[in-house]
């Protein structure tokens, strides 16, 4: 199961998408989200499907790292699914009805556009790290925030910005170590995916007390490294790569703009 999250992760292809300024791509996730939000019929929804897979393509990402995602959210989906199987209502047809249970064609129909839009979700917001390095995460995060310095924040600004991105950039770097802990502890006989819910999560503790451990002494490790390099934060600092609005920008825009226009026509007239 760890092995298939592959949120945080940096994949380059060089698409357009790549080459897109980082603050424009977290603005049009945002707007995407909402989108996905606003959709209230399958035929918004399915705008929204188009708009992503798009996404999908033009990222030049293997859609098998989007997959990944899902399996790894998978038992919320479901959950997330059931719970509103049971809410429907009965005037529009009774699937199935057992004991105090009624399961509705729209309590059915509700179950699926929830667990659509999940997924939608989760492999919109996939997009984002998939094709933007943490140092422009970095940068955009903080480029996007620059206004709250006006109101006193000018040092919190950055080191928001920075640990956010330190954040997402060590998501692949703990599930890669939580993975060895793992083996580690099966070569060693210990049964981790057999027995009783109870024995499973006692045998998670000896791979969590390792893995916190190892997470304190690479933050110790980060934080002398930054002080080794005279570190101080967001004052003076200066950019190599200057973020620049290009052509690109802006026909990702217009797209977004386009998709987000057919999904509220949809919800009008549908």
């Amino acid at each position: 199961m760890l092995k298939d999250i592959t949120f945080g992760q940096y994949i380059e292809t060089r698409s357009p998408i790549h080459k897109a300024d980082p603050r424009v791509k977290m603005i049009l996730l945002i707007v995407a989200i909402v989108f996905i939000f606003l959709s209230k019929n399958f035929f918004a929804l399915g705008v929204s499907v188009l708009l992503v897979l798009t996404v999908m393509t033009a990222s030049k990402v293997p859609f098998k790292m989007y997959f990944k995602n899902l399996k790894a959210v998978l038992p919320i989906i479901l959950v997330t699914s059931l719970i509103n199987m049971f809410y429907g209502d009965e005037a529009n047809g009774v699937l199935l009805s057992f004991w105090k249970i009624t399961i509705t064609y729209d309590g059915l129909s509700r179950a699926m556009f929830m667990a659509l839009r999940i997924i939608l979700l989760i492999i919109v917001s996939s997009t984002l790290t998939y094709t933007t390095t943490p140092n422009d995460l970095t940068d955009g995060i903080e480029s996007l925030l620059s206004p709250l310095r006006f109101i006193g924040l000018k040092s919190a600004v950055h080191m928001l910005a920075l640990m956010m991105t330190i954040a997402l950039r060590f998501i692949p770097t703990l599930v890669e170590e939580a993975g060895k802990i793992m083996n580690a502890q099966k070569a060693r006989g210990a049964d981790l995916e057999n027995g009783k819910l109870k024995d499973r999560i006692k045998a998670l503790i000896p791979i969590l007390i390792p893995l916190l451990l190892s997470s304190v002494r690479r933050a110790y490790e980060l934080a002398e490294a930054m002080e080794c390099r005279c570190y101080n934060g967001g004052e003076g600092k200066t950019r190599m790569k200057q973020l620049k609005v290009t052509a690109v920008d802006y026909v990702l825009s217009l797209v977004s703009l386009l998709f987000g226009a057919g999904i509220i026509l949809c919800n009008i007239f549908l």
